[in-house]
């Protein structure tokens, strides 16, 4: 059903039915003035009484220079690294919630949390995003030898998690000790049951997918097709632990469930965590009991993957 048509009504949490409200606005012509406008949240960061915040430069193989947040804990040495991937479909930086996911990942984890601020789209189409996320990937295992390294994102940011996967085995760098996926774009799945039933779902309908993709991947021959479609890779057998949640009205639900299957299959310990009554990018509601209640449940992932994660060798 078309946005112009009459809208679908879901049974979604009340927690979470504010989001109903919101629809990115996906109009080629405003993305840079909001582009500009969401990266203030990034110049705001700063060190507080617990987080020590840094500014680093990253150098990446296509000559870009990637900038990032570098949170690390001020009272305790850090028990692994985490490198974690924003949302927003490739196209828009980082919302204040995700930064604020950082420093609580620090804080509660007692780990390092790298932050970068990669390329976007439209104007920086696939492959930038991976090969950036790539880069910061080689420049945290430099920076911190030794230490387990684990990736994580939301949507588009958990594609980026698992293309960072993928890339460490073709370059044959060792792979992440984990990866945490919410709410991931898993790639081109077919016409599952999510994707035909929420053509309008709030923050990310299956119509919206399409233009992300659009923008994305303009030329469908660059790059690796499995950097930027996960599932359609051709082994999944070295991927890490891994962590997924899924939202139930999200027209990414089913893909993810998909890959968790992949990866059981394949022998990979993985936790599925399928959420309900909630909606694409419920992390905004960070008041909410379910929202900290998932948060805990990853927290304790991680902490466990970081635990278990044997020092990996060069």
């Amino acid at each position: 059903m078309s946005r112009a048509g009459k809208k679908k009504k879901y049974n979604i949490h009340p927690d979470f039915r504010l989001l109903s409200l919101i629809h990115p606005p996906l109009d080629r012509r405003k993305i840079p003035a909001i582009q500009k406008m969401m990266l203030l949240s990034y110049s705001r960061q700063r060190s507080g009484r617990d987080i020590k915040v840094e500014r680093v430069l990253i150098s990446s193989e296509s000559g870009a220079t990637v900038r990032a947040l570098l949170y690390q804990p001020k009272k305790e040495k850090t028990k692994g690294c985490l490198l974690y991937f924003h949302g927003g479909g490739y196209v828009f930086p980082a919302a204040p919630y995700h930064y604020r996911l950082a420093r609580i990942y620090a804080r509660k984890i007692g780990c390092s949390v790298l932050f970068p601020d990669y390329r976007l789209a439209p104007e920086n189409p696939f492959p930038a995003a991976a090969d950036d996320c790539f880069a910061a990937y080689r420049w945290l295992r430099g920076r911190m030898p030794g230490s387990p390294v684990a990736v994580c994102g939301d949507s588009a940011g958990g594609t980026l998690s698992m293309a960072v996967c993928l890339m460490a085995e073709d370059h044959r760098v060792p792979v992440p000790c984990a990866q945490l996926l919410t709410y991931p774009y898993v790639g081109h799945c077919g016409q599952t049951e999510s994707m035909r039933l929420y053509t309008d779902a709030p923050l990310l309908s299956s119509q919206d997918i399409a233009t992300y993709e659009a923008w994305y991947t303009p030329d469908p021959d660059a790059g690796k097709r499995a950097y930027r479609s996960p599932i359609e890779s051709d082994s999944f057998e070295f991927f890490p632990m891994t962590y997924i949640e899924t939202a139930e009205y999200d027209s990414l639900r089913d893909g993810a469930v998909l890959f968790a299957e992949k990866l059981r299959e394949n022998g990979i310990p993985v936790e599925l965590h399928n959420t309900k009554g909630t909606v694409h990018g419920f992390d905004i509601m960070q008041r909410s009991k379910i929202v900290k209640k998932q948060t805990d449940l990853r927290i304790a992932f991680l902490k466990k993957a970081f635990s278990e994660a044997e020092s990996p060798e060069e």
